[in-house]
């Protein structure tokens, strides 16, 4: 059974950086493509970045320069580095590999 979870968000003044990370059980991990969602109060889910099974990444025009996502295949783990918070950036943070999704973690930024 594949299971995923996310940690490392919280509560942080605009500017601020957060790290998230995204563990994951089960055989899928180094193999497959990694992204990195978000879900603001009343808006659709959207990609905010991915990265291949080889770290080849690509990032939505709206975190380009401030987020890097990263992935350490040995520990089963993947990393969303956040810098220069913007309030909105505010939302529920989700990894996904292979259709499967973690609960979320809760990412606020103040102004």
């Amino acid at each position: 059974q594949v299971q995923l979870v996310e940690s490392g968000g919280g509560l942080v003044q605009a500017g601020g950086s957060l790290r998230l990370s995204c563990a994951a059980s089960g055989r899928i991990f180094s193999n497959n493509a990694m992204g990195w969602y978000r879900q603001a109060p009343g808006k659709q889910r959207e990609l905010v970045a991915s990265i291949t099974s080889v770290g080849r990444s690509n990032y939505a025009d709206s975190v380009k320069g401030r987020f890097t996502i990263s992935r350490d295949n040995a520990k089963n783990t993947g990393y969303l580095q956040m810098n220069s918070l913007k309030p909105e950036d505010t939302g529920v943070y989700y990894c996904n590999i292979f259709g499967y999704w973690g609960q979320g973690t809760q990412v606020t930024v103040s102004s």
